[in-house]
């Protein structure tokens, strides 16, 4: 029997594999997007976790890109963006909380507020020299290609731009644990650990972590807060001609033979089913993708090595309450926005020690909305 054809196959109907698709599509392409769950979005679907509550895993978004937006026309279908983001609470025990909307620090010092207005505008100017490049692939260091030097040649113009002293400060910054960069501004410790926040929530990093999480920083500065993303890209997808099939678990990647190598033609369904296709598109993780969907047998063993080195899991859990009332906390009018809970920058680092060695935290540091 014959299987199905089509241009491409996307397995996988998250955000990123919805915004692939529909890009596909748009140019002409009979696209079929395949998720194992029974509704799309991945992480940002919503799901009801008590009778009459749902919430998703993706709690909020926070920088989605407007030239996605605009590309996939997503307003059109329902996607509403709010320009100003969420107003940030560090919660002290003492209800003594700083609140942080815009470029106003409400209780901190006054040394600490006028920090954090020139702070926030040194950042949000390193972000904005950045922009243009958050939707490329960075080259590789080494690589001589045309596109790749006009990507750092454009990089480094933009650097340049900022000027001889604020160029300088960049390439000092990004290289700085988030732990020296808040010490260097703050001295509330709750304004420093909320403020590191952003550059260590969902990566393998801490305080004193060397690895460029200021670079975290930046681009969570880039884009708007979005509502209703899933069901615009779903709904964008379905008008550009995309096929999405839910309750579509993908057993494997067929990988055939040909003049030129290997090729993946098509993919095969635990339910037996099978597409073909003249290009796979996975938004799964590499390590699902690579030794779960493709198999070992059909990789080189020192790039099955390195997806094996590949560090796939999270240090971020999830609990959803399911409240009568809104929750009272002592020195907030109401519990809005989102709320950190990390009374410094020690009980990050503690709590990113305990689960680096395979631990809960007996002192876990919180986000709350």
């Amino acid at each position: 029997m014959n299987a199905e054809r089509y241009n491409s196959i996307i397995i996988g109907a998250g955000h990123n594999g919805l915004i692939c698709a529909t890009y596909l599509a748009q140019q002409g392409q009979r696209v079929l997007v395949l998720e194992a769950s029974d509704v799309v979005g991945g992480l940002a679907a919503k799901r009801e976790f008590h009778p009459g509550f749902h919430a998703s895993v993706a709690h909020s978004i926070s920088h989605f890109p407007a030239k996605i937006a605009r590309d996939l026309k997503l307003e059109a279908h329902g996607l509403k963006s709010y320009t100003e983001p969420l107003a940030t609470v560090g919660l002290a025990a003492d209800g003594k909380h700083i609140v942080l909307k815009g470029d106003l620090a409400a209780g901190a010092s006054d040394s600490d507020a006028n920090s954090y207005r020139d702070y926030l505008q040194l950042m949000h100017r390193f972000a904005r020299a950045l922009n243009p490049f958050w939707l490329k692939t960075i080259p590789r260091l080494g690589g001589s290609n045309a596109a790749g030097m006009m990507t750092f040649a454009h990089i480094g113009l933009n650097l340049r731009r900022l000027g001889r002293k604020d160029m300088r400060e960049f390439l000092r910054v990004v290289s700085l644990p988030t732990r020296d960069l808040m010490d260097e501004y703050f001295d509330s410790d709750i304004l420093k650990a909320m403020l590191s926040w952003d550059g260590l929530i969902g990566l393998k990093q801490a305080p004193r972590s060397p690895n460029h999480s200021v670079l975290a920083m930046l681009y969570r500065m880039r884009g708007n807060r979005v509502t209703g993303l899933i069901d615009a890209l779903q709904s964008s997808a379905t008008a550009a001609g995309v096929e999405i099939r839910t309750g579509s678990a993908v057993s494997r990647v067929d990988v055939q033979a040909g003049d030129n190598g290997l090729v993946a033609s098509g993919v095969h369904l635990g339910s037996g089913e099978q597409f073909a296709a003249d290009r796979i598109v996975s938004s799964a993780d590499p390590q699902t993708t690579f030794l779960g969907l493709v198999g070992v047998e059909h990789l080189e063993i020192g790039f099955s090595n390195r997806i094996r080195r590949l560090r796939c899991e999270g240090f971020v859990a999830k609990l959803h309450l399911a409240l009568s009332e809104l929750p009272e906390f002592t020195g907030l009018e109401r519990p809005e926005g989102r709320m950190i809970i990390a009374p410094d920058m020690d009980a990050i680092e503690y709590a990113f020690d305990d689960a680096k060695y395979g631990e809960c935290s007996q002192q876990p540091v919180l986000e709350v909305l």
